[in-house]
Formats: C-alpha cells, sequence, structure tokens
C-alpha cells in the first residue's frame, strides 16, 4: 500500500472544503438535528406516560385512545387540557370493593359518574402483549360520590382473579394520572377522617382499640398533621399529644401554627401514631396510614339553632325514609343529619324530593363501614352549631305517644314539646327513651301502607333505650355506645315515662326486609351475623344462626302482644280525609 505525503493530504483538504455555494450549508448541524430528536422524543413519552395502563385505573366510557390519535396533534392537545383534571390520592380495600379517593383540579359536574369505568389490568404477563398496556377488564363503578375538599369517591368492584387491585385514572382514553408509588390502604388500619374542634383536632382512626365503652391511655398516642411520608419524617409533619382515645376517636392539640391561621388547616393530612410496649429495653412508635384530610365542623352559614334534630346512619333504606322523615316532621324534628354508609339505591333521589317538599335533610357521604359509634361521633359534633336537641335512632324506629289517641285531640310536634321541656335544664343532658320490638305481625310482603300502620305486635318487654343528647353536655371523648353518650360532668340523663312516651322499633320485619341485615352490620362492635361469634347476644334475632335462610314460622315470631296504638293514631289523624291517603304513601 502506497502511503500519502503530508503534502498531498493538505492538498486533499483544501479541494474538500466546501464553498459557500455548497448545498451542505442549507442542512442544520448534527448536533440539532439531535436536539430536535431528543426533544420528539421528549413529547412521545410525556404523551405516552399519560395514556399508558397501569395495573387498575378508571376509565371514561367508550372513546378509545385510538379516535384521539386520529385528530391532529393541535386538536388532542386541546381536548386533554379541556378535560377535569384528577389525582388518585389514595386506596383503601374493603372486604367488598375498593375505595378511590379522588381530587379535582376542575369542577367535573356530577354526570361524571355516568362516564366512569373500574379497568383493571392483567397480573399474568404476556410476551405478545403491549408491556405497557397489558390484557384489561372493565367494570362499572360501585357508586361515585362527591366528597369534601374537592375530593370525589370512586367505588369499584374487587378486582377479578389474576387481575391487579391498584388504581389509577383514565379519561377518553387519555391517561392523566399515574401515581402507583402508592399502595392500596388495609381498612384495618386506617386514619379516614379528621375535623377541627374548637383548638382540638379529632381524628378518627380504625385499628387502635376494639374495646367497646372504654378509654384509652392518651399518653400513648400522638397526632401527626402536614405532608410528607409519617414513618420517616421526610418533609414537613407537625406532632401534638393526644387529650383523649376512646374507640375510634383520638382527640389532640392543634399546633401553634393551625391555631393561629385555622384556616390554612383545612386540607391537610392528619394521622395517628402509638407507642408499642418495650421490648429489650427499646419502644417503638407505629405510624398509622391515613386518608384523613382536615375539615372543619362549623357551618357554612351563621343560623338561629334548631330546637330539634335527627341523626341517623343508613344503608339502603330508600324505601323507608319517606315515612320516617315525614312523620317525625309532623311530631316537630326540624333538621336531618343522614349518613350514608354506602346505599345503592335510590336514597339520594328520594333525600332530594323530600328536601323539595319543605323537609330540611342534608345528606353526608360516609364511606367507612362498620363506624357508627364513630359516625354519630362526628354527627354530634357537626350538629353542635346549629341544634339545641339531636336525637339518634334508625330508620325503622318510631316515637309513639301512648296518650295522644285517636280520641283526644293531637298535639303536633309533641316529641318537640317534650325536649322543649328540658331544655331550660342546667343539668339534664340526655333523654332516654324505652324500644318495643316489633315482629312481622302475620305478615309475608311489605305492609303497603308502611310500617307504622303494618306491624302491630311485639315483644311484651322492652328492649334497649335510645337517647335524645344535647351536644354542648357531651363529654369530651365523645365516647358512645349507639343508644348513648357519655356526658360531662355535671350533667346526667333522665328516663321518659313509658305512659308518655316509647318507641317502636320495627326491628323483625318480614323476610325481605330483615334478611339484608345478614349484609352488614353498621356498628362497630357487633358481629355480623354471618360470623359464628356471640350467636346468642342481643344484637341478633335468636335461632337464626349464621345464614340468611327464612324459618318456616318467621311471619308469627316476635309476637306476644298486640299493640295498634301507633297505627290507630296514624290513621286516625294523618290520612288525608279526601283521599284516604297517608303522607308517604308509595303509590303517588
Amino acid at each position: 500500500m502506497v502511503m500519502d505525503s503530508p503534502e498531498q493530504r493538505r492538498k486533499r483538504k483544501r479541494f474538500l472544503k466546501p464553498t459557500n455555494f455548497s448545498p451542505l450549508r442549507h442542512f442544520p448541524p448534527v448536533r440539532s438535528l439531535l436536539y430536535c430528536f431528543g426533544f420528539f422524543v421528549f413529547f412521545y413519552l410525556l404523551f405516552r406516560r399519560h395514556t399508558s395502563a397501569f395495573h387498575h385505573v378508571i376509565a371514561h366510557s367508550r372513546l378509545s385512545s385510538l379516535s384521539a390519535f386520529q385528530m391532529d396533534p393541535v386538536s388532542v392537545f386541546s381536548k386533554f387540557n379541556e378535560l377535569p383534571q384528577f389525582k388518585v390520592e389514595d386506596r383503601v380495600s374493603f372486604p367488598d370493593h375498593v375505595l378511590l379517593l379522588v381530587s379535582k383540579s376542575t369542577d367535573t359536574g356530577t354526570e361524571i359518574g355516568n362516564r366512569l369505568k373500574c379497568v383493571y389490568k392483567s397480573n399474568i404477563s404476556d410476551s405478545d402483549s403491549d408491556l405497557d398496556n397489558g390484557v384489561r377488564k372493565g367494570r362499572n363503578p360501585l357508586s361515585v360520590e362527591e366528597y369534601n375538599d374537592n375530593r370525589f369517591l370512586v367505588r369499584c368492584p374487587l378486582p377479578p382473579v389474576n387481575f391487579s387491585s391498584l388504581i389509577t385514572l383514565q379519561q377518553h382514553g387519555l391517561m392523566i394520572d399515574t401515581t402507583e408509588d402508592k399502595p392500596v390502604n388495609s381498612w384495618e388500619n386506617l386514619a379516614y377522617e379528621a375535623v377541627l374542634d374548637g383548638n382540638t383536632a379529632v381524628v378518627f382512626v380504625k385499628g387502635i382499640s376494639h374495646r367497646q365503652d372504654k378509654e384509652s391511655d392518651p399518653k400513648q398516642f400522638s397526632c401527626h398533621f402536614g405532608l410528607g411520608d409519617w414513618k420517616t419524617g421526610d418533609k414537613f409533619m407537625l406532632t401534638t399529644r393526644a387529650l383523649t382515645a376512646a374507640q375510634e376517636v383520638v382527640r389532640c392539640m392543634l399546633p401553634r401554627s393551625i391555631l393561629m391561621h385555622p384556616e390554612k388547616a383545612l386540607g391537610i393530612r392528619a394521622t395517628v401514631s402509638f407507642r408499642m410496649p418495650r421490648i429489650h429495653g427499646r419502644s417503638h412508635r407505629i405510624f398509622l396510614p391515613s386518608v384523613a384530610k382536615i375539615s372543619t365542623s362549623k357551618p357554612t352559614t351563621t343560623m338561629k339553632k334548631h330546637d330539634l334534630c335527627v341523626c341517623t346512619m343508613l344503608w339502603n333504606q330508600a324505601d323507608s325514609i319517606r315515612e320516617w322523615v315525614t312523620y317525625h316532621s309532623w311530631l316537630g324534628v326540624q333538621k336531618w343529619f343522614i349518613y350514608d354508609n354506602n346505599s345503592d339505591d335510590k336514597i339520594k333521589d328520594v333525600i332530594k324530593n323530600l328536601n323539595l317538599e319543605g323537609h330540611n335533610i342534608t345528606r353526608h357521604i360516609w364511606p367507612w363501614i362498620k363506624t357508627q359509634e364513630a359516625g354519630f361521633s362526628h354527627c354530634a359534633m357537626r350538629a353542635r352549631t346549629s341544634c339545641n336537641w339531636v336525637s339518634f335512632m334508625d330508620v325503622d324506629e318510631f316515637y309513639h305517644f301512648p296518650r295522644l289517641t285517636s280520641t283526644i285531640t293531637p298535639s303536633q310536634g309533641s316529641l318537640l314539646t317534650l325536649v322543649s321541656n328540658f331544655t331550660s335544664s342546667s343539668s339534664i343532658g340526655e333523654i332516654r327513651t324505652s324500644c318495643h320490638s316489633f315482629g312481622p305481625s302475620g305478615l309475608t310482603s311489605r305492609p303497603k301502607k308502611g310500617v307504622t300502620v303494618g306491624y302491630t305486635c311485639r315483644l311484651q318487654s322492652p328492649e334497649r333505650h335510645k337517647s335524645i343528647i344535647r351536644p354542648d353536655a357531651l363529654d369530651f371523648t365523645l365516647m358512645n355506645v349507639v343508644h348513648h353518650f357519655h356526658l360531662r360532668k355535671g350533667f346526667t340523663f333522665v328516663d321518659v315515662d313509658q305512659r308518655v312516651a316509647v318507641i317502636n322499633h320495627y326491628k323483625y320485619q318480614v323476610w325481605e326486609v330483615f334478611r339484608a341485615k345478614f349484609y352488614r352490620r353498621v356498628a362497630t362492635y357487633v358481629t355480623d351475623w354471618r360470623e359464628n361469634h356471640n350467636e346468642g347476644s342481643r344484637d341478633r334475632a335468636p335461632g337464626l344462626g349464621t345464614e340468611a335462610i327464612e324459618p318456616v314460622d318467621w311471619r308469627l315470631q316476635f309476637c306476644e302482644v298486640w299493640d295498634t296504638g301507633l297505627r290507630d293514631f296514624v290513621l286516625g289523624n294523618l290520612v288525608d280525609v279526601s283521599t284516604g291517603v297517608l303522607p308517604w304513601d308509595r303509590s303517588l
């Protein structure tokens, strides 16, 4: 091989050097091409991040991502910017569903639930499938509800076999949230609500106490406020000591910064930690995961207090609530707090219609199962600034005044009159009324004129009692056992004479209604009837066991005394004389 001399190489360079007229001058440098290529790759990956599936997603109905890609890029990004911006903040796993707490940055409207789907990604890898998308399966959500602090709740069915339970959000085929770093929280150990109450914060926590009607040592607990990792304290976090701890309610001092500016505390996450016993001379603190954000118990407007309010927690009582509200409104109830515990019937529409008829009803979404005592504590705080007295009872319980028979001119507002007699008292904080439990009374189907007219046979002796309480007389712990609350020092209760008032508790109704009790009990410390625990408890129906199988003589059970007092009163005083129709008649 002949090597070029240095002189020849210099000549060749001069010959190849481009002139001003060279076509290469019209092309950008290689570095610029690389920058442009990287820029487009970045936008491709960014857009793909918003369109890839991740584990378990919520998808708006049937507009596919393919149709989006058929538009020009400007239209795609324009449509994306017009969509409400969602973020799945938390996921909670319940025995029968998965709950998503989703924040929104724009107004989504109430129709959003009609366009959502729960989409699940397969856990089984498929080498032939797209690794980003995988195999997906879509299902309709069980419910979509507006919640507090600009959030809404989505309840999804449990994942199918071999599908993941992690969740993110998809709308019109476009992924707009990929919060894959947060695991699914277990409902067994979780801080789920937090409320400002004066100069304290009340945090509702599952899993810290399994003792009913018992206080815990508050020195073992602390509250934590802020943003970040509760376990490591990597980000901003404030800690205060607990003042009281009872059942699922922990009350703590507010941090000074929040106390000075309480309006800035709204929306801050709160949780509780507790100290474990010492092992080998060391103790450590357990931080509970939290989905709780601070809200306030104060009303949005200033108004005169109602004299008598009612609070209840219910599940799927759309067929019963109209009679219950209408009847007790006639007796003097002025305000209603309805804690809806995951109803999937038409309860929302029924409440809307009742409000249009002049009843003052607030429906509060309460997605936390088996937390009736905590829910009542929460309601007592909400009612304190707007109600002088609050009755806590179920929708199958009706006050009855035996002296108000059809032969005596009835007094509309009798229940309001009863509680007003104690308003001026400086020591009475609770009014207790005995309950009579009624049976099916020989019926095999729902009574058409309502429970007050249809069920007329009961047990002879009363079972338990229900209470009307004065909210500002409650103990600092807010502890209750559903039937009554603990009162502050200096306050006591009074028992109403059964000749003056009783509660007709239509507890054992026809089988098609009663069997729903086997699905779930709302009280925290009451065993579900499908579990073989405490089978002899008074909270169970005697002799039923753990399976929802109708006994052959169900219609005749729980019948010791025929009692037509309330039926006679209703037919004699509440029937429309021109039509013979009761105010809650289903035929209307």
